[in-house]
């Protein structure tokens, strides 16, 4: 896959996104992303700075057009650990944790994350409103209560399966329940 496919087929990802309805400003995005797996590689083998650029690139336009904060979750070698803005990190009230991704520990998506963000700060957990999944890296942990899969018309990236969700709300209460 050419780095020109890659982003054509990625902005046609974000633009699913838009329309989807879920999309609202104010929210948090985690992105888990493999480099390696999109370059059809094993996870964490082949991690690539230049796949990385072209998708944060597109995810930050993303973040300015619709006011969505997104998030970049590092690989295990970091537990997992989310990159974000420091104003984000003091709203929600989350502690911060000390260690600096870079494409071998951390991956190469949140290295570059890291590194072109205007402040950058790393927490161990969250719990995000939308998720997107590149290369199966596992982001069901940092998503809220309950996750619900969207379906957008690509169904990969290179050779990376994506999954796509958003969160709701828990419907308690039975079937005497009433709900918005």
């Amino acid at each position: 896959m050419t780095l020109q496919k890659l982003q054509q087929d990625f902005q046609t990802i974000m633009t699913d996104w838009k329309q989807s309805n879920v999309v609202k400003s104010g929210q948090v995005m985690v992105v888990g992303c493999s480099t390696s797996e999109i370059a059809g590689e094993t996870i964490g083998s082949a991690g690539s700075t230049e796949i990385a650029e072209v998708l944060h690139t597109q995810l930050k336009a993303f973040q300015q057009e619709t006011g969505v904060h997104v998030v970049y979750q590092c690989c295990e070698h970091l537990n997992r650990a989310i990159v974000m803005e420091p104003a984000l990190q003091q709203k929600l009230g989350i502690d911060e944790v000390s260690a600096v991704p870079h494409p071998a520990a951390g991956g190469s998506m949140a290295a570059y994350a890291y590194k072109k963000m205007d402040d950058t700060v790393l927490v161990e957990h969250i719990k995000a409103d939308l998720g997107m999944d590149i290369g199966d890296t596992l982001i069901g942990m940092h998503l809220k209560h309950v996750a619900v899969p969207l379906r957008f018309s690509k169904k990969s990236l290179g050779d990376a399966h994506v999954t796509f969700a958003y969160t709701r709300p828990k419907l308690i209460g039975g079937n005497r329940a009433i709900y918005q």
